[in-house]
């Protein structure tokens, strides 16, 4: 685990300031703090391609390959990697997120705490690569930018909290099985709170991913309420904060003073970080004493809370590189992939059940969140050939 989590930091270090990325053949870029094509990033993964870039992906895949560079033989390496070290931050942090949780006492533990020291060890991750040399460009943002964030922060960091305490008080899997459920929260907001419709084939997807969360439910033997509630309330944060990133992202040459998907994601943890404290304080902070005993003398706790904190960062970061390489439905396949190889991979890990019945509810569910991503775009497809 240790050898992985130095390994992973230091490919992270490479691709947080340099994107992976080698010189196009037919034109000629600058280093990436001074980027004239350099797509321009935001809070929640987001990323907007200059026009230029914008028509060459558009035109073919082909033509983003030859742009982006890295190809070997039709193949693109760099976006390999991304999916490489994307997959693996994931599974890594779930695994070592859980194992920190149990040390610490799980869900009558210190959960809030873990939450927000994870968010501590990400923040200053990316405070060290503004400091060093040759590493990444800092930010040129204005108070009033950072005033406008504070409303995708908050989200990140509930989201964050409520998806750890869901993982403290049940299974990984059963958790990642209700956070797959996420685009039901996202539909419900958009036409009901953000004025945004919905198509009516996707609110026909959303029976699929609901019914499919509660078949896993059913025969769940970590099942505990607060894990549903929780992981539901991690939903609901992560909704809000897409919504409220697109709010965000209208400001005028908020982008171009932000410099970089990392920049954004470093930011965005640092304001999570410090929203997080008052509430630690609130719920936990009568017990702080009892925790600083429990990291100074429990190497589970401490190198665990330490790598579950560089997995999330890293693998955030990456997963943001790696989709808004990619079209819509890539993205989707590699979300389900995702949610795959976690609920299998870490309940093998850790041992959790994968009774038949919650396996069909996992299958069930994860294939309506996929086909919720795409049925618009098939729809159009087929009317387009008709």
């Amino acid at each position: 685990m240790k050898i992985c989590s130095i390994a992973f930091l230091s490919c992270l270090g490479a691709v947080s300031a340099f994107g992976l990325t080698t010189a196009p053949k037919t034109s000629s870029i600058k280093s990436f703090r001074g980027v004239t094509n350099k797509p321009a990033f935001n809070l929640d993964g987001g990323l907007t391609k200059s026009t230029s870039t914008t028509a060459l992906a558009a035109t073919s895949s082909d033509n983003a390959l030859a742009t982006r560079g890295g190809g070997l033989g039709g193949i693109d390496i760099p976006l390999l990697l991304y999916f490489l070290f994307w997959y693996v931050g994931n599974y890594y942090y779930n695994i070592t997120n859980k194992l920190a949780l149990k040390a610490a006492g799980g869900s009558a533990g210190f959960p809030m705490t873990i939450s927000a020291l994870q968010l501590a060890v990400g923040a200053l991750y990316g405070i060290f690569l503004w400091i060093a040399p040759d590493a990444r460009g800092k930010p040129s943002v204005t108070m009033d930018d950072i005033i406008k964030m504070l409303p995708v922060a908050f989200c990140f960091m509930g989201a964050h909290s409520a998806s750890v305490f869901a993982l403290s008080a049940g299974a990984v899997s059963f958790g990642q099985i209700v956070k797959s459920a996420e685009p039901a929260f996202a539909a419900v907001l958009s036409q009901f709170v953000y004025n945004k419709p919905v198509s009516k084939a996707k609110w026909f997807c959303l029976p699929v991913i609901i019914g499919g969360v509660i078949l896993a439910s059913v025969k769940e033997l970590d099942f505990a309420w607060s894990a549903l509630i929780s992981a539901c309330i991690a939903n609901l944060f992560a909704a809000f904060k897409g919504n409220e990133n697109k709010k965000l992202m209208e400001t005028e040459g908020l982008k171009d003073r932000m410099g970089s998907v990392g920049n954004q994601f470093a930011l965005t943890t640092i304001l999570g970080f410090l929203m997080s404290v008052p509430l630690v304080l609130a719920k936990e902070g009568n017990k702080l004493g009892q925790f600083v005993d429990m990291f100074k003398t429990t190497p589970a706790l401490k190198m665990n809370l330490i790598a579950s904190g560089l997995w999330f960062y890293g693998y955030n970061e990456l997963a943001t590189m790696t989709l808004k390489k990619t079209g819509a439905v890539t993205q989707s396949v590699a979300n389900t992939a995702k949610r795959v190889i976690v609920i299998v991979g870490v309940a093998l890990v850790l041992g959790e059940s994968l009774d038949p019945i919650k396996l069909l509810g996992c299958s069930i569910g994860i294939g309506g969140v996929f086909l919720y991503s795409v049925i618009d775009q098939l729809l159009a497809n087929r009317k387009t050939a008709n």
